[in-house]
């Protein structure tokens, strides 16, 4: 498929050098410039483009990687990219961490359907309930035995479809949770967030989402983060994030 990932952090750079190094013709673009983009991601084959008309045009699939709440930045850029191009949204909310606090959200919007708003068009929610550094090192082929899976809602089954595929080819089983509006569910921090669930686990983990708690687990995450070893690995953080809703 013909993808573009816009942004190159942390989750966007893995994304572009796993899918293209899964055959895709993927081009990353970033608002800091080509300079953003990390080595290994170009090592992968993956190639830069400038963030303009070129970069969404023409692009089977394009994987939004940015922070939440500026997807209104890029409304004018999608305007001319065509219905059946499938969007992938990354980005979670912490408000006060990473982004200013949003009234609507913070009413109760789900994080995904206002970033579709913003964009001024549908999206899928993929690869945000998973850590950069569990997307970089955990992902296997499929059928590996304890094999983890990454949960994916939208509100069209193709483009689900599409997203799913592409979550396999990064390493992870896909799991379809179905509407945008449910998915709340694998926000920030419910028990399905960056807890690292096998295909089994997760529907349990989703099931047991509850808003108000789980936005308060992830309200806390400073002084959770402080109380864990200096430079703490990935399984830290993980059993952190576990341990919060046992």
């Amino acid at each position: 498929m013909k993808i573009t990932v816009i942004g190159a952090g942390a989750i966007g750079g893995n994304l572009a050098a796993k899918l293209s190094t899964a055959g895709h013709d993927v081009q990353v673009a970033d608002a800091r410039g080509a300079e953003a983009v990390r080595a290994e991601v170009l090592e992968s084959g993956a190639r830069t483009a400038d963030l303009s008309d070129a970069a969404v045009k023409g692009r089977d699939v394009i994987v939004l990687s940015i922070p939440f709440g500026v997807a209104g930045q890029l409304a004018d850029l999608f305007a001319s990219v065509p219905d059946e191009t499938v969007v992938i949204d990354t980005s979670n909310y912490y408000p006060g961490m990473l982004s200013e606090p949003i009234e609507a959200v913070d009413n109760g919007q789900v994080e995904s359907v206002y970033t579709a708003e913003l964009l001024g068009r549908p999206v899928v929610k993929a690869w945000n309930a998973a850590l950069a550094e569990t997307q970089r090192t955990k992902g296997v082929p499929a059928g590996t035995p304890g094999r983890l899976a990454i949960p994916v809602a939208g509100d069209f089954e193709e483009a689900r479809k599409v997203a799913m595929s592409l979550v396999d080819d990064t390493g992870f089983d896909p799991y379809d949770t179905g509407t945008l509006a449910d998915s709340w569910r694998q926000q920030p921090n419910s028990p399905a967030y960056c807890t690292e669930l096998t295909l089994d686990e997760l529907p349990t983990a989703l099931a047991a989402a509850d808003r108000a708690k789980d936005a308060a687990i992830r309200d806390s995450l400073p002084e959770r983060f402080a109380a864990l070893p200096a430079n703490p690995t990935v399984d830290d953080v993980v059993e952190m994030n576990r341990a919060a809703h046992r």
